[in-house]
C-alpha cells in the first residue's frame, strides 16, 4: 500500500474537474454529512471511488451503510439478483486506509459488524493461532493479530486489511474481536460430513441476512427488489385484454404503493452535525447541489408532467401526446391525484431498473423512466374500452380528442393499470409478433453457404424454444448470423425481439431511402401504435432483406 501522504494540494492539481470544486467547498465537513446517500454515491460513481476518499472520510456511518446498499452488490446479469462483490468492499478498504489505519478502523467500528464480517471473510480466513487446522500451509499470504492466524484468500487489498485490523485490535478491541470470532466461524463451517440437511452453510447464511437486512432498507425508500420486479413484469405481459372488466390491483405493486402519507425521509446523520455558521453552511451545501445538476451527476426530481419529446432528435410528430395531455389535466385539477401518478410512474420505472434489460445491459435511470412513459402513453392509446365506458362529454366541456378516454382518465385510473396494458401490448404485438413473424421468414429462407445455413437453422430451433416459453430475448446471442445477411435488419431485430423492445434507428433507416447513416446505439421507445404499424411493415419486407 503506499504510505499516506494526505490530500494532494489544491496548487498541484491540472485543471477545475467537478471533484476539484467540490473539495474546495467551505465547510466541507458540514456539506458532506448533509448530502443524500444517494447523491454522494453519483459523485463517487462519476469522479471514481479511489479519488473521492476525502469525502468518503466525512460521511457518515448511516450514509456509508445506504452507500454500501448501492455500491456493494452487482447483478450477474442486468435484471438478476444483486451479489455482494467482495473485491469492491476490498476496493473501500484500501481508499479508507489512505487517509491512515487508525481513521479507517474508526470508521469500520461504526458501522454494521455483520456487514464488515461477511466482507471480511471473502478476503481472509481465520483461525486461533493456537488451534490451526492441519490442511492449511503457509504457502501463501497470512499473519498474526491479537492471537488470530489470518490466510488471505484474495491478495487484493491484503496490506490495507492487515493494517486496518492491527489498528482495530489497538484501539476497539471488543469490536476487533467480534470481528474475528466471526470470522473464524465462517472459516471453520462446512455441511454435515453424511450432507442430508437441506440448511444453509454459516457463510450462506450471514449473506442471506444481509441481503434480507440491505432489502428491508431498500423496501423503506422505494426500491423494487430484483425478483419482485421481474414478478410484476411478467405479469403485467399476461394482462387480458380481451375481458369484460379492468383486472384487479397488480398484488405485487399494491403492497409498495403505499398511501404518499405513510413516506417519511429518514435523517441522514445520527445526532446533530458539529455547527459551523448555519447560513454559510446551508449556502455551501446549495452551491454543491448546483453544481451537480449542472455537471450532469445528478438530475432534477423527474416530474410526471413531461413538456418535450422522448428523444430531442426524433421528428416523430404526436410522441407521448396522450401522456402530456392526461398528465397535465391532473396536474392542473387535482394535486393529490398527480402525486400518486408520478409515484406510480416512478414505481414502474424502478421495476424496468431492477428486473429488465435494455439490449442485453442496464437500463439507465433517464431510460427507465423515459420507456416507464413511453409504455404508459402506448396503454393509454390501447385501453380496452369495455374497460372504461366513453363519455359523451367531458367535464371541462372540451375533449383531448385522442380516443375515446375522458380528460379526467387519469384522475380516476392509476398508472400501474396503464402501463401493464402497454407493457401487454409491446410484449404481444411487438416482440413476440417480431419473433414469430422472423421464424416464418427463416422457415423458408435457404442460402448455399453452409455454415450460414447452419446457423440459420440454429437460430430457428433456439428462436422457437424461447418463443413457446414467451421469451423470444433469450435468442439474441442466436441472432448474430442475421447480421451476415443484413446488417440493419440484425440491428432492427434486436431492438425488437427483446425484454423490452424498441424501435431502433435502422428500422427507420429501411424505411427512407434518403437515410445515409445511422447511429447503432441510436433507437425510440415504443409509444404509439403507428410506431408499431412501422415495425409491421418492416417485418414484412423482410424476406426481401434476407434474400441471399
Amino acid at each position: 500500500m503506499k504510505e499516506f501522504k494526505g490530500p494532494a494540494p489544491r496548487e498541484s492539481r491540472d485543471g477545475r474537474t467537478v471533484l476539484d470544486r467540490i473539495l474546495d467547498t467551505p465547510h466541507l465537513e458540514q456539506v458532506v454529512p448533509r448530502l443524500q446517500p444517494d447523491v454522494l454515491h453519483r459523485v463517487i460513481q462519476s469522479c471514481g471511488l479511489e479519488d473521492c476518499g476525502e469525502l468518503v472520510v466525512l460521511a457518515t456511518p448511516e450514509q456509508l451503510t445506504r452507500i454500501f446498499d448501492l455500491d456493494l452488490w452487482r447483478p450477474a446479469q442486468p435484471g438478476m439478483d444483486e451479489q455482494f462483490d467482495a473485491d469492491r468492499f476490498g476496493v473501500w478498504l484500501e481508499v479508507l486506509a489512505e487517509f491512515g489505519a487508525g481513521m479507517a478502523a474508526r470508521k469500520l467500528a461504526e458501522m454494521d459488524a455483520d456487514l464488515v464480517i461477511a466482507g471480511l471473510a471473502q478476503h481472509a480466513r481465520v483461525f486461533d493461532g493456537a488451534a490451526l487446522p492441519p490442511h492449511m500451509t503457509a504457502d501463501g499470504l497470512e499473519c498474526e493479530i491479537g492471537g488470530y492466524r489470518l490466510f488471505a484468500k484474495r491478495t487484493d487489498s491484503w496490506e490495507a486489511i492487515v493494517e486496518i485490523l492491527i489498528s482495530l485490535d489497538a484501539e476497539y478491541p471488543d469490536y476487533f474481536h467480534r470481528l474475528m470470532r466471526g470470522c473464524r466461524a465462517l472459516s471453520n463451517a462446512g455441511r454435515e460430513l453424511d450432507e442430508l440437511d437441506d440448511l444453509l452453510d454459516e457463510e450462506h447464511q450471514i449473506m442471506f441476512d444481509l441481503a434480507f437486512d440491505r432489502e428491508r432498507r431498500r423496501d423503506e425508500q422505494g426500491y423494487v427488489p430484483p425478483a419482485q420486479a421481474r414478478a410484476f413484469l411478467e405479469m403485467a405481459r399476461q394482462l387480458r385484454l380481451g375481458s369484460d372488466s379492468m383486472p384487479s390491483a397488480n398484488p405485487i405493486a399494491r403492497a409498495y404503493l403505499r398511501p404518499l402519507d405513510e413516506t417519511t425521509t429518514a435523517s441522514t446523520t445520527k445526532g446533530p452535525v458539529p455547527p459551523a455558521d448555519p447560513s454559510e453552511a446551508a449556502a455551501a451545501l446549495v452551491d454543491v447541489l448546483d453544481l451537480l445538476l449542472s455537471a450532469g451527476i445528478i438530475a432534477q426530481q423527474p416530474r410526471a408532467l413531461l413538456t418535450g419529446p422522448q428523444d430531442p432528435t426524433s421528428d416523430h410528430k404526436g410522441a407521448l401526446r396522450l401522456m402530456k395531455a392526461h398528465m397535465q389535466f391532473v396536474f392542473d385539477r387535482d394535486h393529490a391525484a398527480y402525486a400518486r401518478r408520478s409515484e406510480e410512474l416512478t414505481y414502474v420505472a424502478n421495476t424496468m431498473m431492477a428486473g429488465c434489460a435494455l439490449q442485453g445491459r442496464p437500463f439507465t435511470e433517464q431510460e427507465a423512466s423515459d420507456a416507464a412513459v413511453a409504455v404508459c402513453n402506448l396503454g393509454l392509446e390501447n385501453w380496452p374500452p369495455r374497460w372504461s365506458p366513453p363519455r359523451s362529454a367531458s367535464p371541462t366541456g372540451r375533449s383531448l380528442k385522442m380516443k375515446s378516454l375522458p380528460d379526467d382518465f387519469l384522475v380516476n385510473h392509476d398508472l400501474v393499470t396503464v402501463f401493464q396494458v402497454g407493457w401487454t401490448v409491446l410484449h404481444k404485438d411487438v416482440g413476440m409478433y417480431a419473433a414469430g413473424r422472423l421464424l416464418e421468414v427463416l422457415a423458408g429462407l435457404r442460402c448455399d453457404d453452409g455454415d450460414i445455413q447452419i446457423g440459420l437453422d440454429a437460430l430457428h430451433i433456439k428462436l422457437s424454444t424461447c418463443c413457446r416459453a414467451g421469451m423470444p430475448w433469450r435468442a439474441r446471442d442466436a441472432l448474430d448470423v442475421i447480421a451476415i445477411l443484413d446488417m440493419p435488419a440484425w440491428a432492427a431485430l434486436l431492438g425488437l425481439i427483446d425484454e423490452c423492445p424498441v424501435l431502433h434507428a435502422a428500422l427507420r433507416a429501411s424505411q427512407n431511402p434518403r437515410t445515409r447513416s445511422v447511429s447503432p446505439s441510436a433507437f425510440e421507445f415504443i409509444s404509439q401504435n403507428s410506431q408499431i404499424a412501422s415495425i409491421r411493415e418492416f417485418m414484412q419486407s423482410l424476406p426481401e432483406a434476407l434474400r441471399p
